[in-house]
């Protein structure tokens, strides 16, 4: 028989391995749906690759690639296009949505209310979009189908993305109403809704089981997923155009005076700024970043990519205006102009790898999957690269 001393270390050891194995369960269900919504180097399922709005991925793709087809909408092309399940999401200012195959064939359209310029989200089977009638749109992503549709006050010029919140799938979406809409991603109804002090133009970043937008007001602000309060609101420009990235506890935007700014979210600060000595330009667009460095264009012409400290690693001179974010595939940094140009530049040093000319201005950001890459244009054409 076994001693008191063992029965009682034993019972011990039971004990705190019981512990252990709740702690390690309770990890694994909060990543579950995390991991089930990740992006994959086969999907660009949001306009900038995933829910922080890193404009990264992790796909394989090699460099010179060919056109291998075009296909001619109605009308502009200025919102990026998305890829799911082997199908091409594109929006027109037309007010019509297309779902293409990988070989250019029209699967369904879709027409909308009014004009589109936002970016749509693919997400598990629906495809969520919203127009300049302040309408979003779930819709079947298989058939085009309209599965409900949630009204805002105004205009919504920035993607929806989305959360996972206690079991419950969340779509958000910022509108010119000045609020930020929090949708139930099953039924299109009001979760909740947050005020800010101005339009909000750009997509919301998920991280920190916060949502993290700036719009007209200037400010970054920070909205708690759960209850849709704010946990915090900082100063950093007149006027946030573009999105913002979040990378761990900092925070990237550009603004409309030509500042490129990082933001220490733990002490609430800026902790550095670029200020372009010979340009106050606007930038539109929204950075792209991996591990240590971070990429960002303007309408100053230039791609600069930093580093952790803002120390500029690199700059080049796209010649025309850069009003698309920056894509970083890997080591390298994709990147569309006003003036029809694509590049693609090695992200270590900053050299062209390859370029091709559309000849019809891209407003937004290529998305790119293995061997592939979509973009469309104001000449309205969808154009599809493979390797």
């Amino acid at each position: 028989m076994m001693k008191f001393e063992q029965i009682s270390r034993f019972s011990s050891i039971w004990k705190n391995l019981k512990v252990k194995m709740k702690k390690y369960l309770i990890v694994l269900f909060i990543l579950i749906p995390i991991l089930a919504f990740t992006q994959t180097s086969t999907e660009w399922n949001i306009f900038r690759g995933d829910p922080a709005l890193s404009g990264y991925s992790n796909a394989k793709i090699k460099f010179p690639i060919d056109l291998k087809w075009t296909y001619q909408t109605d009308d502009d092309i200025v919102a990026a296009a998305v890829i799911g399940d082997e199908t091409i999401f594109v929006s027109s200012i037309g007010g019509f949505v297309y779902a293409l195959d990988f070989n250019g064939k029209l699967k369904w359209k879709f027409e909308a209310d009014n004009s589109i310029e936002a970016p749509a989200l693919y997400l598990k089977g629906r495809l969520y979009v919203g127009d300049f009638s302040g309408y979003l749109y779930a819709l079947d992503a298989k058939t085009g189908k309209q599965v409900w549709v949630y009204e805002t006050e105004n205009q919504i010029m920035g993607s929806p993305n989305y959360a996972y919140v206690k079991n419950r799938l969340y779509i958000l979406v910022g509108s010119y109403d000045y609020f930020l809409h929090c949708v139930d991603a099953e039924t299109g109804k009001s979760v909740w809704k947050y005020e800010s002090d101005n339009f909000i133009n750009g997509a919301p970043a998920i991280g920190n089981n916060l949502a993290m937008f700036g719009g007209c007001d200037g400010f970054l602000h920070m909205v708690n997923l759960e209850t849709g309060k704010a946990k915090d609101k900082l100063e950093v420009a007149t006027y946030i155009a573009g999105s913002v990235t979040i990378s761990e506890n900092l925070v990237f935007t550009g603004d409309y005076d030509g500042l490129f700014s990082c933001i220490d979210l733990d002490k609430k600060e800026i902790k550095w700024q670029f200020d372009n000595p010979s340009s106050n330009l606007p930038i539109l667009a929204s950075p792209a970043l991996n591990s240590d460095k971070v990429v960002i264009g303007g309408q100053d012409k230039y791609l600069r990519c930093f580093d952790d400290d803002g120390k500029q690693i690199w700059s080049f001179n796209a010649g025309g205006r850069l009003d698309a974010s920056p894509v970083i595939v890997r080591n390298v940094v994709i990147a569309a102009t006003m003036d029809g140009l694509l590049y693609a530049l090695n992200l270590n040093n900053g050299k062209e790898l390859w370029s091709y000319e559309i000849g019809s201005a891209m407003a937004h950001n290529p998305a790119v999957i293995d061997n592939r890459m979509v973009v469309g244009a104001r000449d309205g054409n969808v154009y599809f690269f493979e390797k």
